[in-house]
């Protein structure tokens, strides 16, 4: 099942300078001349986290000035001026916890390079705080789960600030494939921030847009299949798909349990490693870590270096670029910037097996859905409206001026349909998507090639946000890495009408190290990071 789609890379490069060129200078026409809609200066704009933790050393900032420096950023474009719709909910507690984080700062010094920085977690992420987590949805109004989740816990134990929750596409975008990227019933409509009108895409639309607006310092987000990759790349950020298993999921409102995991979005690749070395871990609760032990870093910052494309090999996804488009000229030109940056590119180096695994994956999502849903459900309090899939239909059918006033649950019902997970048809599903994705696929080719990781597209530029006929747009890159369970990290790579697009490195199971090396060199290449400066539409 294809859940995200979009148009392929967008940047020009040369073999001593990188340009950022907009799609209309690709075709001779005017620079993008919109309406803007005025924003309020911030004084931490694009500010680093190493940035800020060397003025709190330096005890020019307090965790606590930092923490009210965002929230009224938050009051600013959330629900005024450009109505971003990212924040779900603030954290009521967020002041109080930056102040005892500065107060344990002077006495004992800070615990890590999270120390009272304000953090955003997606709405599908369980706290046990004076916060809800109701993955969008009006049917858990009023859920407080019984305990953090793994991700949360690792967050406060680094002493991160959790500022609140971002908005997502509701149920993580698996109620109906008619669906609008950033939709939820409790949280409505996110923006995204370069051109309003436009579609961050999603899941974890929210996490993208704050991060992307500067709305906090990093966010959490959760993908099963491009739902960090696709957003970070269209809303012009770093986003991070770990393996699965590098990261628990324990706590978080569920998809699959063969593809999902939570991953850091970030504006830059520093960011998202420091991020991503703070919520690594073995978790009981969630088998799937294990696999982990011996694998995880608590620092991935370590593996960071601006030559980092040198001598390695990278294999040209060639299939994910459609020719004809804008991107056609300017993919050419980016190929180059990476060879002379260092690197060996192969190209074209196809995965065998491409766009041969969508029913399977689709098969796999229903049957896991259900599955992991009814036992999340389950475990909630009475209070709480639902507690099976089959009840989550009823309230839907009840509510359905509020829940489907633009699109329906027909994945829902496919699911509810689907019977335990012992099944052939599932069993069957499960060993072909693993067996295309991943020795049929992302191995055969990087043992073909020698490869270091694969490059392709990640997506842009955002299509309009259309109610009536949900999410469209073509391209993407994000199935292979995501049915087989792989690491893949998206980083900023240009601009198209003045919409960002993003390119992909994925690779081998627990190769973070060496995607990070290289996105961070790429990063250092190209410099394509821009702050959004929300223009209402494109002419």
């Amino acid at each position: 099942m294809k859940r995200r789609e979009f148009l392929q890379l967008a940047f020009l490069a040369s073999a001593t300078q990188w340009t950022d060129v907009s799609g209309d200078e690709v075709f001779g026409g005017p620079r993008l001349n919109s309406v803007r809609v005025r924003v309020k200066p911030f004084p931490w704009e694009e500010a680093t986290i190493a940035e800020v933790q060397a003025q709190a050393g330096a005890g020019t900032v307090s965790s606590v000035s930092l923490t009210r420096a965002f929230l009224r950023r938050i009051d600013r474009l959330n629900r005024r001026g450009p109505a971003l719709n990212a924040v779900i909910e603030i954290n009521p507690d967020a002041t109080a916890i930056a102040r005892e984080l500065d107060r344990e700062r002077r006495r004992q010094g800070p615990r890590g390079s999270l120390h009272g920085i304000p953090i955003l977690i997606k709405d599908n992420l369980d706290t046990h705080d004076r916060m809800m987590t109701t993955a969008g949805s009006l049917a858990l109004l009023g859920s407080i789960p019984s305990e953090d989740s793994f991700v949360v816990r690792k967050l406060r134990g680094a002493g991160a600030v959790l500022l609140g929750k971002t908005n997502l596409s509701e149920w993580a975008n698996f109620r109906s494939s008619r669906s609008t990227s950033g939709w939820s019933g409790r949280g409505g409509q996110t923006k995204n921030p370069y051109v309003l009108d436009r579609n961050p895409s999603g899941s974890s639309s929210g996490s993208a847009v704050a991060v992307a607006a500067n709305l906090c310092m990093a966010a959490i987000g959760t993908e099963t299949d491009g739902s960090i990759i696709s957003p970070s790349s269209l809303c012009g950020i770093v986003g991070i798909k770990p393996t699965v298993g590098l990261v628990s999921r324990a706590g978080i409102i569920p998809i699959s349990q063969s593809q999902d995991t939570a991953g850091p979005m970030a504006r830059t690749v520093t960011d998202a490693a420091i991020l991503l070395g703070a919520i690594v871990g073995v978790d009981s609760n969630d088998p799937a870590t294990e696999a982990s032990a011996g694998k995880a870093h608590g620092d991935y910052t370590q593996f960071l270096d601006g030559d980092g494309l040198r001598g390695a090999r990278i294999g040209v996804a060639r299939r994910f670029f459609r020719p004809g488009t804008p991107s056609e000229l300017v993919l050419e030109n980016a190929i180059e910037a990476i060879k002379n940056a260092g690197a060996t590119v192969v190209d074209p180096a196809d995965l065998p097996t491409h766009g041969k695994f969508g029913d399977s994956e689709y098969k796999v999502f229903l049957y896991e859905f259900k599955a992991g849903l009814n036992a999340y459900l389950a475990r909630l309090s009475p209070e709480v409206a639902v507690h099976s899939l089959e009840e989550l239909i009823e309230f839907n059918k009840r509510n359905a001026n509020q829940e489907m006033p633009y699109f329906g649950q027909e994945t829902f019902v496919s699911a509810q349909s689907k019977g335990p997970l012992t099944e052939r048809e599932y069993l069957d599903a499960l060993t072909e998507c693993r067996r295309l994705s991943r020795e049929e696929g992302i191995d055969a080719v990087m043992n073909e090639h020698k490869l270091d990781a694969i490059v392709a597209p990640s997506g842009g530029p955002a299509d309009r946000v259309d109610l009536l006929y949900g999410s469209r747009g073509v391209g993407g890159s994000s199935s292979p890495a995501a049915v087989a369970g792989y690491p893949n990290i998206s980083v900023p790579a240009g601009h198209v009408f003045g919409l960002p697009v993003g390119i992909s490195f994925f690779g081998r199971a627990w190769s973070e190290p060496v995607l990070l090396k290289i996105a961070f060199a790429f990063e250092q290449v190209t410099r394509a990071r821009r702050a959004p400066e929300f223009f209402e539409s494109v002419p």
